[in-house]
């Protein structure tokens, strides 16, 4: 009685007393078959326009239709179609990494399949029964509301406040965004106010270097920050004996017991700018400091100010044209 063949795999089915002397060559090429449908793999070309490629399994031989994992390839100028016989009951793993725009189908003779759309380069698990071939949607990782994982609503362990748009995770809620610390007991959080005012969305746009030393962060008012220098409080200075000229946001301690000076207000001076000073040794009295206006106003006035009060202490903010410095505290 002669060998048959199974209908999935097309192994050989040897009865008693047959392939005398070949039986043990049967019997390995039935396991490179199975091999095959286990876990064979074969890059097989469809290239070319509209039409169809057909795959094999042929009785006890290696065929491109027993392979475990299939990769179509090739260059494809229209929709394919790639067929395996009715009879097969197989899984396959699919990928589609042919070049053009088209769709590749994959699919029984005369049954129906799945499909790679125009732009799907990507893998599909799929089984035939014998009459379609179906799909098997690939898995996603498993997960709990503790732990992210991606669903099929984009969501993050089943929470709709946390969740993935394609390009950004969004925190919904007034989430936090927590940095947990080495020890795990502590973390710094960020998150956004309860009301945006005008319900307006923004984005802060890190710098792209780390600035410098005491340097602060500001915005361009667009919401792109960048490292600037301090100029808020006063930067005071050693102690002056002599004349000089003064700098914004500058403060100065003046000793006038070797003589009364002048302390000259910047020039070109902006609104804001401000100017404060001391009477250092308690002298102001005996030997005056002189503010010498440098062709602004001081309180409205052409004139330069005289501080004749022991233990002055003043600070000048200038404001336009009309007022010039304008004492701040006396």
């Amino acid at each position: 009685m002669a060998s048959s063949y199974s209908t999935d795999l097309k192994l050989e089915l040897m009865v008693t007393g047959e392939n005398a002397g070949t039986w043990g060559d049967n019997t390995n090429n039935n396991l490179n078959l199975v091999q095959q449908a286990v876990a064979g793999y074969e890059a097989i070309s469809i290239a070319g326009g509209v039409g169809t490629t057909a795959l094999v399994m042929s009785d006890a031989t290696i065929s491109n239709a027993r392979n475990a994992v299939i990769k179509f390839t090739g260059t494809i100028t229209g929709n394919r179609t790639v067929t395996i016989p009715n009879s097969i009951e197989k899984t396959y793993l699919l990928e589609n990494g042919t070049t053009g725009a088209f769709t590749v189908a994959f699919k029984t003779v005369s049954g129906t399949g799945v499909t790679f759309s125009a732009t799907d380069k990507g893998f599909k698990q799929v089984f035939s029964d014998g009459t379609n071939v179906v799909d098997v949607p690939l898995g996603v990782p498993g997960g709990s509301n503790t732990q992210i994982q991606f669903n099929n609503s984009a969501s993050f362990g089943g929470n709709a406040n946390f969740t993935f748009d394609g390009t950004n995770v969004l925190l919904d809620a007034e989430g936090a965004l927590r940095l947990g610390d080495n020890a795990g007991n502590a973390y710094v959080g960020l998150k956004s106010p309860a009301t945006i005012t005008g319900d307006t969305a923004y984005t802060l746009t890190l710098p792209v270097a780390t600035g410098s030393a005491d340097q602060i962060l500001v915005t361009n008012g667009s919401g792109v920050l960048s490292f600037a220098d301090n100029s808020g409080g006063t930067s005071w200075q050693a102690v002056k004996t002599s004349g000089f000229t003064a700098v914004g946001g500058e403060g100065y301690f003046c000793n006038t017991t070797g003589g009364a000076f002048q302390l000259l207000l910047p020039a070109s001076p902006t609104i804001g700018d401000e100017v404060s000073f001391v009477d250092y040794a308690g002298t102001f009295d005996s030997n005056a400091l002189t503010i010498g206006r440098n062709s602004e106003k001081i309180n409205g006035a052409t004139a330069d100010l005289t501080v004749s009060v022991e233990r002055a202490a003043n600070t000048l903010v200038y404001t336009d044209g009309t007022q010039g410095w304008l004492l701040k505290s006396k």
